[in-house]
């Protein structure tokens, strides 16, 4: 792993996240939103707002997985990110973030919640210091990497990068 990465890590005192990589939560908002006032996909209260530091390697993807809420990832240090979202509607996009500016990368992108999605490190020698932040607030209720296999049959033409991901 990358010096400066291995650094970070300790640094920003990051533990492995269960979709590869490493994170801290470092907001997450005192008040909630109460269970009525949001959609059925949500099994609870939820906080307004949550956020955490992940720190990809390049070594290392972020597995597919989904969210129920939009997920904000903004970018902070190290190497671009490509974010692979495989959405319901069939439609394969891919979200540059990074610091790059001749490469479309942008400093923040918007995952939206309920897409199955991924991310890789664009220089495997590197790695990535990202923030996310999600609203209604991040709950691991919320999160599941269950089911993921099935993105593959979905995207026949993407398979390659899905069996990377998974």
């Amino acid at each position: 792993m990358d010096k400066t990465a291995e650094e970070l890590i300790r640094y920003l005192q990051l533990e492995p996240h269960p979709e590869g990589g490493f994170f801290r939560q470092t907001y997450r908002s005192e008040e909630q939103i109460e269970t009525s006032a949001l959609p059925e996909r949500y099994s609870g209260p939820r906080s307004f707002s949550t956020s955490i530091y992940f720190l990809l390697p390049g070594d290392q993807v972020s597995h597919l997985h989904r969210l129920r809420s939009d997920e904000v990832w903004h970018f902070y240090e190290g190497s671009g990110v490509r974010i692979h979202l495989f959405e319901d509607a069939g439609r394969y996009r891919e979200l540059r973030l990074g610091a790059d500016r001749s490469e479309g990368e942008q400093y923040q992108v918007v995952v939206p919640g309920e897409c199955w999605f991924g991310a890789t490190v664009t220089d495997s020698l590197s790695f990535a210091l990202v923030g996310c932040t999600v609203a209604p607030g991040f709950e691991f209720a919320d999160f599941t990497m269950e089911g993921a296999k099935q993105v593959r049959e979905r995207f026949p033409a993407h398979r390659e990068l899905i069996d990377r991901l998974l």
